[in-house]
């Protein structure tokens, strides 16, 4: 049985530190930028389809990380993504004041358009 995205933050609530508190803002930032995006609980995370899937939130011990699934071809003027590989970028979010410094509101976009194209 799949676990369904409450439980997911549920859990995380279990855990304590600001794990859950960070997964929260992001859903409600992406839920703000796209009205009707669908959650799906997947990989241990919450992946973000709003005509296609471009992202996801994964929360860790020490921090949150967003991930862009075509995140290698975001340009990155900001220069805030992470990550090497041939196709995923993310940003890690250590607090909900991470999200507005590391600007997830200009990213999100920047994945969704890489995904779909």
């Amino acid at each position: 049985m799949q676990k369904s995205v409450d439980a997911l933050v549920a859990d995380l609530q279990l855990l304590g530190g600001a794990q859950a508190q960070i997964v929260q803002a992001v859903r409600e930032l992406v839920q703000q930028l796209y009205p009707g995006v669908q959650e799906e609980v997947k990989y241990g995370g919450i992946l973000f389809t709003a005509g296609v899937q471009f992202g996801g939130v994964f929360a860790y011990r020490a921090h949150v990380s967003v991930e862009f699934g075509h995140g290698a071809q975001i340009v990155d003027s900001i220069g805030l993504l992470e990550g090497a590989g041939k196709g995923r970028r993310h940003l890690k979010l250590r607090s909900v004041d991470d999200i507005a410094a590391k600007q997830l509101a200009t990213y999100l976009p920047l994945a969704h358009q890489a995904a779909a194209a």
